[in-house]
């Protein structure tokens, strides 16, 4: 049987191992749900949205062991508090809106006719669920598919374990039943087999590009849904008319928040030649602010990356870059707790070019580079000279001008004077290798139910 181990970035210790499901048990889960969902879907939508909304508030009751448990597994500091804040502002809104969003579509109700379309749920949905916001990024579709009528099968990265085990027990005490929602741990090649047999009817994935193509390789010829976020290498864009300041933070906090490791962070910054320097010099004092360290002290704002191979990727950008000819502006020594594996020191490169690897690869870690630009036409060129499109960021007074740059960037969703933020009334989406699909808002319902059409003759 094979075992998969959490190994927390904290100190190199195992933290948690279970065994992975033997793929006839596996199955046996997968049917488990299927029978289950009829029933569920049956309840009254009132009913399945008022437990829901229980699990989450029996999740937000469990913070004081989940917050410490998240610093272990994956080495977001404590002072931060979890995703409660962001769970409760999606679950609310998704649950806000589902009576509209899954209403009938009455096109005619007369003497002689009625027709309309319906939304039927999918039937079982599989989340397969990422590490660096484990709570956050598995309720986009988890509170959806629920309220909508779906059975759920959840599979967690092994880094976050315990958030899959932690998300089945509150919704379990909140009246989910056992079957409708199930928190499983399987290796590749089982969660690859399942999809090969078409076991789900909508398979929802964040992770890696590569992790995307195997969903969409061992989902050929299922015709099974498929939702897909891969990444991003997010840019932000600071106009001449911008708020230095505010730009300044609020990209930063962008880039190096959770160590970097945001689907939606800041990878690199396009600067306004008339604010270049200024904006790299209190760039670099926000950086040395930061406190790296355990991630279980208060005082720590920036704790280890979730692995010690996610910051060994982060190194080799920055030395090819320098190697290249940018310059770093942080020295490591300023950050004593960078031990050369999981704790590494946040930093800011210059001098860098379009085509380094740290301004065209996703990072996803505290790194961060800086390049002036003349104007709108030069920056637009080169935030879409990537191959992700997940979000973009746009500095500057000028809503007009945010709205006509936007337009021209190939991305899912365009931001102004903020980053690093996902609305959940605005469709989560993305181009590009970021991959396909829709979460949240309406459209997040769409992808998560079927239309049903009823055309009723009267006699």
């Amino acid at each position: 049987m094979t075992t998969i181990s959490l190994i927390s970035p904290v100190d190199g210790s195992v933290y948690a191992e279970r065994p992975a499901l033997p793929l006839a048990d596996a199955q046996a889960a997968v049917a488990r749900a299927r029978n289950a969902q009829g029933a569920w879907a049956a309840q009254p939508l009132d009913a399945r949205i008022a437990i829901v909304l229980a699990g989450i508030t029996a999740l937000e009751g469990m913070a004081a062991e989940i917050v410490p448990e998240l610093a272990w597994q994956m080495g977001r500091p404590v002072r931060y508090g979890g995703e409660f804040g962001g769970v409760r502002e999606r679950s609310n809104y998704m649950a806000g809106i589902a009576a509209d969003v899954l209403a009938d579509e009455v096109v005619e109700d007369s003497a002689k006719f009625t027709r309309l379309i319906a939304r039927e749920a999918q039937g079982v949905v599989f989340v397969i669920a990422p590490w660096n916001y484990p709570f956050l990024t598995a309720v986009n579709t988890i509170v959806p598919a629920l309220i909508a009528g779906n059975a759920v099968v959840l599979k967690h990265a092994s880094q976050t374990l315990l958030a899959g085990e932690r998300l089945a027990q509150a919704f379990h005490a909140a009246g989910v039943p056992q079957d409708v929602f199930q928190n499983v741990v399987l290796d590749h090649a089982t969660t690859e087999a399942l999809i090969a047999d078409r076991s789900f009817d909508f398979i929802n994935f964040t992770g890696s590009v590569g992790g995307g193509r195997a969903i969409e390789k061992a989902a050929a010829g299922t015709f099974s849904g498929t939702g897909l976020e891969l990444g991003g290498k997010d840019p932000g864009y600071v106009r001449a008319d911008a708020d230095l300041d505010a730009a300044v933070d609020g990209l930063m906090d962008g880039a190096m928040f959770n160590s970097g490791q945001c689907c939606c962070g800041i990878e690199r910054i396009y600067v306004h030649e008339s604010l270049y320097d200024a904006f790299v010099e209190k760039a670099v004092a926000w950086v040395r602010a930061q406190r790296l360290g355990n991630p279980l002290d208060q005082d720590t704002t920036m704790g280890p990356m979730a692995h010690k191979r996610f910051a060994a990727i982060v190194r080799d950008q920055v030395a090819e870059a320098v190697a290249q000819g940018a310059h770093a502006l942080i020295d490591p020594a300023e950050f004593p707790a960078d031990d050369g594996g999981a704790y590494l020191a946040p930093q800011i490169l210059t001098h860098v070019t379009q085509d380094m690897r740290v301004m065209r690869e996703e990072s996803f870690g505290p790194v961060v580079g800086i390049m002036p630009v003349k104007d709108d036409a030069e920056a637009i060129g080169l935030m879409n000279d990537c191959a992700y499109g997940l979000t973009a960021s746009i500095w500057t007074r000028d809503a007009a001008a945010a709205r006509q740059i936007g337009a021209q960037i190939a991305t899912g969703t365009v931001l102004m004077n903020r980053c690093d933020y996902l609305d959940p009334a605005l469709c989560w989406t993305g181009c590009k290798d970021t991959g396909r699909g829709a979460a949240l808002s309406a459209l997040g319902y769409l992808a998560l139910t079927r239309a049903k059409s009823y055309h009723l003759k009267k006699a």
